[in-house]
């Protein structure tokens, strides 16, 4: 397995869903994984899984919307891997409030974690990619992020920033040369802590919100992380040298209606 061999990756939102996923299949392919998160135990756990399996990988806790914390970030990653190949920016929030319901301070928090913190990503990758002759830049976004919601108001409005954000970074490193390529991923339901949060609010419980959110895709399922993670490998190798400021939907056929 070595579609990233000799590449350094940072992702966020390691510890759990998604971000684990991404972390543990980019070390099984054969990169240098930084495992980030603000919840420092679970990272714990994921580099154990990672250094289990032969990988190699670094814990590193990181809340995402504090520049600061990302300069730090970068800064040891390329001070114990040797540089910077792979940023997925993962880390990200909800919550079920609609544009009315939304209180300044939840929108506050789910902008500074899901927008701000895929900006201060970005930005400080970019030149450590530079670096490296080049680099590819993933960004976690949502099918909400295309279309919008009736809720979850400040997460579809953060979601469609970073669809944005994406194309306009992927014109300023291509128009500037740098072979860093800037690219998003838009799942559907993927079966993570956040959507059992959601699932939990349904009058029938858990197992009826699941159920109802899995007939919306065409497939008759929801996404596993590892549907996900295996997006982001492909965007992330030299598979996609030619790909950039593009969005990879990952959603079960839930667009093409």
């Amino acid at each position: 397995m070595t579609r990233v061999a000799g590449k350094v990756a940072l992702v966020t939102g390691a510890g759990q869903g998604i971000g684990r996923a991404c972390a543990e299949l980019l070390a099984r392919e054969g990169a240098q994984v930084t495992a980030a998160d603000i919840n420092a135990e679970n990272i714990a756990l994921v580099v154990e899984a990672i250094e289990q399996a032969g990988g190699e990988a670094m814990a590193l806790t990181l809340d995402v919307s504090d520049e600061a914390a990302w300069r730090d970030a970068i800064a040891r990653t390329v001070e114990r891997f040797g540089g910077l190949d792979i940023l997925v920016n993962n880390a990200g929030i909800a919550g079920p409030e609609n544009v009315e319901t939304t209180d300044l301070a939840l929108w506050r928090k789910i902008m500074g974690v899901n927008l701000t913190g895929t900006f201060l990503g970005i930005k400080h990758a970019i030149p450590m990619m530079r670096l490296r002759g080049g680099g590819s830049i993933v960004n976690m976004n949502s099918t909400y992020g295309l279309t919008g919601g009736d809720g979850s108001a400040a997460y579809c409005a953060s979601k469609g920033g970073i669809a944005a954000l994406t194309k306009s970074a992927a014109l300023h490193c291509g128009k500037e040369g740098t072979k860093i390529r800037v690219n998003g991923v838009c799942p559907g339901a993927v079966l993570t802590p956040l959507l059992f949060r959601a699932a939990d609010r349904y009058p029938g419980g858990r197992e009826e919100g699941l159920a109802s959110m899995a007939a919306e895709h065409p497939l008759g399922r929801n996404a596993t992380p590892e549907d996900i993670a295996n997006g982001v490998l492909y965007l992330a190798s030299d598979e996609s040298t030619f790909v950039t400021g593009t969005h990879l939907v990952i959603d079960g056929g839930t667009l093409a209606g």
